[in-house]
């Protein structure tokens, strides 16, 4: 038809029926006239006249250049929909949303052809050998060990150049000590150290000025002993980490794919834990085996000993048997009341030692509350005192945290309920101390509470009966001395009886 525009599409649908058919029959397919048709297959094609004019009337010309445009010049990352809603506020009702795309495509032209420059991104491609990158993350799907939420970070190190990984789970936050161990456990699975370590500022690992000169030095310090450049990137620039942010992703992305073919984010143990992310960091260190090869050529070998990744306290054991460390409330063995522990702080774990013998172990923990404190109460350290004098349990502040789990809990409310006071109390530690002697704390709270179903729990000399097996003692025969004996022993004369019954 005269004056109308041919598409593309009109013109692949004539050329394809033109294959086999005439001209007319073509062009009545494709919807168009035979003169055409015939033009199509010449070649001929009417010049396209762009068009610079507007074909309809600009709908914010009264309020772009008295409004619009300085709010933009002030601020250029207001948006299309913030616009719209204060012209709406400034003349209600006069501008309509359907008006909303139209400012929204006026916004972004604006933006391009007279708004601020943007930060370019400047690709790398780093050496090998040259440089290590790390960074903390938090996986995006919740974890759960044995039914209870794992509250934990993700360390992760990542050659640039072949792009390597390696993966250690972090309790409590961003620290030197969780740094200092994922990183020296890297290194030394990688077989040796890059010229140059870089991190994050590590912002969330000090509250203060002087927390902060403290982390930087040790920091420094760190990558020294393994003979790396320490760098860090700029506060709040991430893309200046890009090698490692990236990485970031495509772990968390894996995780929670192998969560959902898992079908379960639910873990039995920590180790089980441990390692369905080693299988994941494994698939993804497969694919630049030949590169690492090649990279760990270039690495520079790693010194004999590990450096010092733990921050160096000092507690004094109380006489409740407890210490006090970074907001967290330990047991400790009650041998130690009275003695002031050097403690190694670790970021999952707490070594303690008296001199320079290491007394005890402990697991770290972490306030839900930032201003809180944490407690973690262990009744194998206190159950012989607590033995001595039962009465103690009943309004202790420790309480509820002695009784180890959620059936031996339900076993005290039962016991309140069934004795008195006194007696409860004695019974719960009696049961406590069966537990800890005999080495049978799961087995005797389910016991316990699957016998109180049936009839009620039994009393405390039922459970010594079971419990205190007391041996009947040996026979010990009786001898008699004589009397001549003790007289000649008071004559002096034990000597010659001596030398005499030898």
């Amino acid at each position: 038809m005269s004056g109308k525009h041919i598409t593309q599409q009109q013109e692949d649908i004539y050329m394809k029926h033109r294959q086999s058919t005439t001209q007319e029959l073509s062009a009545a397919k494709a919807g168009i006239s035979i003169r055409t048709g015939r033009r199509i297959e010449k070649g001929e094609k009417p010049d396209s006249v762009k068009r610079y004019w507007k074909t309809r009337k600009d709908p914010f010309e009264a309020v772009w250049s008295s409004v619009l445009e300085p709010l933009l010049e002030q601020d250029s990352e207001l948006t299309g929909m913030t616009l719209w809603e204060h012209l709406d506020d400034l003349y209600p009702d006069q501008y309509s949303e359907k008006l909303l795309r139209t400012l929204q495509r006026r916004v972004k032209h604006w933006r391009a052809t007279q708004g601020p420059d943007k930060a370019v991104i400047f690709r790398q491609s780093v050496p090998a050998g040259h440089q290590g990158l790390s960074d903390f993350t938090h996986p995006n799907t919740d974890i759960t060990i044995a039914g209870n939420l794992f509250v934990h970070l993700l360390y992760q190190f990542r050659l640039a150049h072949c792009g390597w990984r390696y993966v250690h789970i972090i309790r409590g936050g961003e620290s030197y000590s969780a740094l200092a161990d994922g990183l020296q456990s890297a290194l030394h699975i990688l077989g040796g150290a890059p010229k140059e370590h870089r991190t994050d500022s590590l912002s969330a690992a000090y509250i203060n000025t002087a927390q902060k000169q403290k982390l930087t030095e040790s920091y420094q310090a760190l990558c020294q002993h393994y003979g790396m450049t320490a760098t860090v990137n700029n506060l709040g620039v991430s893309h200046e980490n890009g090698a490692i942010e990236t990485a970031n992703g495509t772990l968390k992305h894996r995780i929670a794919q192998g969560i959902k073919l898992r079908g379960s984010h639910d873990f039995a143990t920590l180790r089980a834990y441990r390692e369905f992310l080693e299988g994941i960091v494994k698939k993804l260190n497969n694919r630049c085996k030949g590169r690492l090869a090649e990279e760990q050529q270039t690495l520079r070998p790693l010194p004999n000993y590990r450096f010092m990744d733990y921050t160096e306290l000092s507690a004094k054991v109380t006489t409740s048997s407890t210490i006090s460390v970074k907001r967290g409330l330990y047991t400790v063995p009650s041998r130690l009341i009275g003695e002031t522990l050097k403690v190694h702080l670790y970021h999952d774990r707490l070594e303690c030692y008296v001199g320079q013998t290491k007394c005890i172990v402990l697991d770290r923990v972490y306030p839900n509350d930032p201003t809180g404190r944490a407690r973690r109460i262990n009744y194998h350290h206190i159950i012989h005192s607590l033995a001595a004098k039962p009465q103690a349990f009943r309004f202790s502040q420790f309480r509820d945290d002695i009784l180890p789990n959620a059936d031996y809990q339900q076993l005290w409310s039962l016991a309140e309920q069934q004795f008195m006071p006194k007696d409860a109390c004695k019974w719960m530690v009696a049961v406590l101390r069966f537990a800890y002697d005999y080495d049978c704390e799961s087995e005797l709270g389910r016991s316990l509470l699957a016998e109180a179903r049936v009839k009620q729990l039994p009393d405390l000399k039922v459970l010594q009966s079971r419990y205190l097996k007391h041996d009947s003692p040996p026979a010990i025969p009786v001898r008699q001395h004589s009397i001549e004996g003790y007289d000649a022993l008071l004559k002096g004369q034990w000597k010659n009886m001596e030398v005499a019954s030898v």
